[in-house]
This record gives C-alpha cells, sequence and structure tokens, in this order.
C-alpha cells in the first residue's frame, strides 16, 4: 500500500515529467501546451490542453538499475519493480535499454482508460542513456499491436537536455 508522502512523492514526479514534456513539445512544435492537472487512476496520470483540445498523458519512467531509480526517488521501490530491475542487470548491457524499454511498452500497453486522447510519455530517469542511445534502437522495438495510445514520446534524459523522441 503506498502512503501518503509516497503518493504525493509520486504526483509531484508525474508533473514534472509532464511540465518538462509539454515545455519540450512546445519548443519543438510551436503547439501550446497549458494548464496541467492531476487526475484520478482510471484515467491517465495528467491532463493539459494542446493548443485548444484536451489531452491526457500517462506518465511513466525508465530506469537502468535498483540503485538509479532509488536514488531517483529517494525511497525504496517496490518489490515488482526491484524483480524487474534486478533481471533487467542480469541481461548483457547492449540489450539493457532495448529490453526495459519493451517492458515498459509491454505494461503500459494492457492498460485502459476512460479517455480518447492519451499520449504516452515515458522520462529516462537513468544516467545510463540519453536520447542518442534512444534513437539508436528506435527501430528494433516492438510497439505492442494493441495500445491506448495515440503517440508514445521520450523524454532523452531526466531533465531533457537531451531532447525528445517519438517512439509512435
Amino acid at each position: 500500500m503506498i502512503n501518503a508522502s509516497s503518493h504525493q512523492e509520486k504526483i509531484q514526479l508525474e508533473h514534472q515529467a509532464a511540465a518538462l514534456f509539454m515545455k519540450l513539445y512546445e519548443r519543438d512544435t510551436n503547439i501550446t501546451m497549458r494548464h496541467i492537472w492531476h487526475n484520478e487512476p482510471s484515467k491517465p496520470d495528467v491532463s493539459c490542453y494542446r493548443a485548444d483540445k484536451k489531452l491526457d498523458l500517462e506518465i511513466a519512467h525508465l530506469y537502468g538499475s535498483e540503485t538509479e531509480a532509488m536514488a531517483i526517488l529517494g525511497r525504496d521501490i517496490s518489490l515488482e519493480m526491484q524483480r524487474e530491475i534486478a533481471q533487467m542487470m542480469q541481461e548483457p548491457s547492449e540489450n539493457r535499454l532495448q529490453n526495459a524499454l519493451q517492458r515498459l511498452l509491454h505494461n503500459k500497453a494492457h492498460k485502459r482508460y476512460q479517455s480518447d486522447n492519451v499520449w504516452l510519455v515515458i522520462r529516462n530517469a537513468s544516467l545510463l542513456w540519453q536520447a542518442e542511445d534512444i534513437v539508436a534502437i528506435k527501430n528494433h522495438l516492438r510497439i505492442p499491436e494493441h495500445h491506448p495510445f495515440e503517440q508514445i514520446w521520450l523524454v532523452g534524459d531526466f531533465h531533457g537536455e537531451s531532447g525528445l523522441v517519438q517512439l509512435f
């Protein structure tokens, strides 16, 4: 069970990621993105406006190791996330990024929302990878055939310095 403090941290991380994505998307496309608010669990994490149209964003974070995730989150992580990251660390290093993204995309593809216009925004929280690493493996990713997302974007690093990569 998530305590109130952890829940607030999660919301804060999601809002930071959404605001960063919106700023970078607006910079790259000259399409205004404004006003974010948090949603209930049956909807994507965050809603905003893209120009004059409402847009819902599901936010995910990509981590390179259990230690890295714990350091970034500033707390213990779930047993399930620990298992996934431990499994990922057993893989050859050249496969880690692709496999980590595949797992994340697969997990998110099964979600369903009360929304018609949902984008997935993945914020790379790992120091191991940058946007150019994502671009290098992009064509090898298998986006699940059935998923609820109109578009899928990745913020190349935690602070957005390496830019955005559109995955779908």
